[in-house]
């Protein structure tokens, strides 16, 4: 096993899935979307011993869906994937390694890109990874912000972009690998000052920079393995695609 330790995020109800199933339960090619990330993350060589994942709407659903000696962290309101991770603090604040963390309703993830993602912080003066994707419709997703030398500037959500902005198409897949006692100092400096009112995760990226780190970008070939489930279309599409791929093994 590698000493890489990771985060699932969980908790949201996914109501645009038009179901009163927690989204990550939602079954594709036979098994829960949050069981295929964890699969993933094991392939990775992370041993369920060092996986948290977050719940919240019908927390006690997945907690039951998911296999042993998982952890698990309660997310009681939904106040952001910034406040997400700040519930596991108590179990990671004195964890000095890599962290993943990883969403439970983007499935497809490979091992490989997780392992990628870990040691792109390995080096001292990196403090996080950014995985990310091209869409031809990027709606809906944080579009990269980078700089002149290709550098991640930062992430605009959405709600917050600009017209500019949102011709971007590259975007954040809402995967990433932080030095981990970093992310925790970052996180206790971010607001709820955007148009959702939430604390969003990305904007730990800003205080990562400015306190003398690199942030590294990881840019999927294959913008199939970074989609997330958002819809029952969606989550119909992937299905398809799985399908096609164990015909054409």
């Amino acid at each position: 096993m590698i000493n890489y330790k990771a985060v699932i995020l969980a908790a949201g109800k996914g109501v645009r899935m038009q179901s009163s199933l927690p989204k990550v339960l939602h079954s594709l090619a036979g098994k829960p979307l949050v069981q295929h990330v964890i699969d993933n993350l094991s392939g990775a060589g992370i041993s369920h011993n060092d996986i948290i994942v977050v719940v919240g709407y019908k927390g006690d659903d997945v907690i039951t869906a998911i296999d042993n000696n998982i952890s698990f962290v309660w997310q009681k309101e939904q106040l952001g994937t910034g406040h997400a991770v700040m519930q596991t603090e108590p179990q990671l604040g004195t964890y000095n390694g890599c962290l993943l963390v990883a969403c439970g309703d983007v499935p497809l993830i490979k091992p490989e890109t997780f392992i990628k993602l870990c040691n792109a912080v390995n080096d001292h003066k990196t403090g996080a990874a950014v995985l990310t994707m091209e869409l031809e419709n990027p709606y809906g997703y944080g579009r990269i912000i980078r700089g002149e030398y290709d550098n991640l500037i930062r992430i605009v959500e959405e709600k917050d972009a600009d017209t500019i902005q949102r011709n971007i198409k590259e975007v954040n897949t809402g995967t990433y690998a932080f030095k981990s006692p970093i992310l925790f100092q970052g996180l206790k400096t971010i607001t709820t000052d955007n148009a959702q009112r939430e604390y969003y995760l990305p904007d730990v990226l800003t205080f990562i920079r400015k306190s003398g780190y690199d942030i590294k970008i990881i840019k999927l070939d294959d913008s199939i393995e970074g989609t997330g489930v958002n819809s029952k279309e969606e989550l119909i599409k992937l299905e398809g695609i799985i399908r096609k791929t164990l015909i054409k093994q």
